[in-house]
Formats: C-alpha cells, sequence, structure tokens
C-alpha cells in the first residue's frame, strides 16, 4: 500500500532551522541590549545603586571595570547572581583557570559549581568568591526590576568587602547577606507581593515572610547548603533582619 505521507525537502527543513537561529539571535542581541540600557540608567540615574557604589568606595573596594554585566542565562529561572566561584593556587594565590570575562553565557553552571565545590571537599582545594555581578538578561520585566536585582546583588558586594564572609563554605554567613539583600533592595515590598499574588489577606508581617522565603531559595542555590537552608535563615534572620548598613535605616522609610 502506497503511502500518504510527503517526505520534506531536507533544504526545506534547513531554511526554517536556519530562520529559527537568526531570528532567536536577534531576540537574544535585543534582550542584551534592553538589558545594558537598563544598567546604564540604573548606574546614572539611580540613588540607591549610586549610593552602594561610593558606599563600596569607602570602604575600600574599588568596583572592577564592567562590574555589572548582560548575561543569557539560558534555562535558568534567576534574575541574576553574585560572584564567580574561582580555584586558586594555595602557593601563589593567583587563579588557576582564568575567565572568559568577554563570554556572554551564565558565568557558571549548576554542574561546574558543583564539581569544585567537591574538589573543594575530597581534595582540600582553596576557593574563592570573585565579586563579579550579573543579570540574566532574558528575564528582567522593567527597568525597576533591573535596578532591585542590580541593589540585591550590591549588597552582597557590601557584605563582602566589610567583612571576612565565606558564603561559600559558611552557610550562615550566605544566609546572613541573602536576608539583607532581600531586604534592602525592595524585592518584597508589599506592592510587589500583591501583584504575585503572594499577598492576598495576611498583611501583618509580610515583608519578614518574604525575606525568609526568598532568602531560604537563594541559600539553597549552594550545594553545601541545601538541605538545612530554612534552618540557616531562621538562625541569623533575627541579627541580619535588622542591618541596614550602608543605610542608616531601611531605603524603603527614607
Amino acid at each position: 500500500m502506497a503511502s500518504n505521507s510527503t517526505a520534506i525537502d531536507p533544504a526545506t527543513i534547513a531554511a526554517a532551522t536556519a530562520e529559527a537561529k537568526r531570528k532567536d539571535k536577534e531576540k537574544t542581541a535585543k534582550e542584551k541590549e534592553t538589558c545594558e540600557t537598563y544598567i546604564k540608567k540604573g548606574l546614572n540615574r539611580n540613588v540607591t545603586v549610586q549610593f552602594l557604589y561610593e558606599q563600596l568606595l569607602q570602604l575600600g573596594c574599588k568596583p572592577p571595570d564592567n562590574m555589572i554585566r548582560c548575561l543569557d542565562c539560558k534555562d535558568s529561572k534567576r534574575g541574576g547572581g553574585f560572584g564567580v566561584v574561582e580555584e586558586i593556587d594555595v602557593g601563589t594565590g593567583s587563579s588557576t583557570k582564568k575567565l572568559n570575562k568577554n563570554n556572554d553565557s551564565c558565568t557558571q553552571t549548576r554542574k561546574e559549581i558543583d564539581a569544585l565545590l567537591e574538589k573543594q571537599r575530597n581534595e582540600g582545594t582553596k576557593l574563592r568568591l570573585l565579586p563579579e555581578i550579573y543579570l540574566c538578561q532574558q528575564h528582567l520585566r522593567n527597568a525597576a526590576h533591573a535596578e532591585e536585582a542590580m541593589v540585591h546583588e550590591l549588597i552582597h558586594a557590601i557584605d563582602m568587602c566589610r567583612t571576612k564572609m565565606d558564603p561559600i563554605k559558611n552557610c550562615i554567613h550566605l544566609a546572613c547577606t541573602e536576608i539583607r539583600a532581600e531586604n534592602l533592595s525592595g524585592e518584597c515590598h508589599w506592592l510587589r507581593e500583591v501583584q504575585g499574588g503572594r499577598m492576598t489577606t495576611d498583611f501583618v508581617g509580610h515583608g519578614a515572610k518574604c525575606v525568609k522565603r526568598r532568602a531560604a531559595l537563594s541559600v539553597k542555590a549552594n550545594p553545601n547548603c541545601a538541605d538545612k537552608a530554612e534552618e540557616y535563615v531562621d538562625a541569623a534572620f533575627e541579627r541580619c533582619y535588622k542591618d541596614t548598613f550602608p543605610f542608616d535605616r531601611h531605603p524603603n522609610l527614607r
């Protein structure tokens, strides 16, 4: 019996594939352009972002060139992140692997970070966190969202600068900086919670609950801390939720 199926011309398939790749490339380029516009606007106009940059300088931590970058985070749902986990030579204190600063994909995959942490546990490898901020260009809703993410990551930079924090190995340190970043960035503002459908009746204490929820999710991203993330957040919460440094009071109350 003759088949009713019609063979598709390989040239047609190739043309359709090429067109899809072209559109995807254009979409990625547009997302990057928009993200970079958000960053430029935040650095030039957002007083909180500018204040945090000034505080880093006053603390003696000059932000590196191109500290805040736009990256293609692929399937990751995060809006951004802070730091690159890097293996260092114990003898010289220098990096054992040069980072590609021109790479526009997400700085490190979970698999790569897991491999470094495994080396740290089994071989005593020394790791450090480099001060780099990235925004996931395809997940930014608008300029306000991008600026909140910048403030969040700059709080991490402040904490790394002012303390001997080790968020790779010390889960309480990690929980504390995540609590502070969630609290001071505006990401748990009541309006944001209402828009997200997470605050319909329970208005009392919504801010603290939001900070705890989001901080625990961030702590879980570190394989060293994932199993007891909520416990680490609870242990650090009272002290770190009250800590508004470098602000004299919570930015939303200014």
